[in-house]
């Protein structure tokens, strides 16, 4: 990002992008609670002052996505019953609609698990070491991926533990949960639904965020 903070806590809008992205779950009725994984002696956190409309918790994190994210089910573990449905969510990924959300918990949950994910439709090509074009990658069942993704609680935290154990990085939770032998469900999300990654998505996050409210309005 070349940024002086880290992504979740520029400003997008007038709040943090954190701040928006914790609202919009706050904000769900299936929502019931919110475990936050930061990393450990976060020095921004308390510094936003920030209160939630549902119960959240802040936990230590670890050196990866999936270890922060296993940190987060430890503590459910020790407080839900092991079939609880959880949500995993991007901390920069602030656009998140109310109907995604719904989508996702009106999906029936069984040991496999489900996750938002848009079709892809851009053509792809495959480069070679000179940064030439090798192929055309056919894109025919392709899909970006995309947060929440929803799990049982005690299969996804097997999976990601088993993950971590046998050395994978998984790259988000379906991916562990395919290491495990499952086979998640994609539902179609919105375009929308983007992830800041890289400068120039925050000026895109702020157009959308101002289009989702005409939007909202008027519907």
């Amino acid at each position: 990002m070349a940024a002086d903070l880290p992504k979740q806590y520029l400003p997008l809008a007038g709040a943090p992008v954190l701040v928006h992205t914790l609202e919009r779950l706050a904000a769900h009725p299936r929502i019931a609670g919110i475990v936050l994984a930061l990393r450990e002696a976060d020095p921004y956190w308390q510094a936003l002052g920030f209160t939630c409309a549902k119960p959240l918790q802040v936990v230590a994190g670890g050196a990866s996505r999936a270890a922060s994210v296993l940190a987060a089910l430890d503590w459910l573990a020790r407080r839900q019953q092991p079939r609880t449905p959880v949500l995993v969510h991007d901390a920069v990924r602030p656009l998140l609609h109310a109907g995604d959300i719904h989508s996702l918990c009106a999906e029936p949950l069984d040991e496999h698990g489900c996750l938002l994910a848009t079709p892809l439709t851009d053509t792809l090509k495959r480069a070679d070491a000179a940064g030439r074009v090798r192929e055309t990658v056919p894109r025919d069942g392709l899909w970006t991926v995309q947060t929440p993704q929803r799990f049982r609680l005690d299969v996804l935290r097997a999976a990601l533990a088993a993950a971590l154990a046998a050395g994978q990085e998984p790259t988000d939770e379906a991916q562990a949960m395919e290491s495990a032998g499952f086979r998640p469900r994609l539902l179609p999300g919105r375009r929308d639904n983007i992830k800041i990654t890289v400068a120039q998505d925050l000026p895109l996050a702020e157009c959308l965020l101002a289009a989702q409210a005409r939007f909202d309005r008027t519907a």
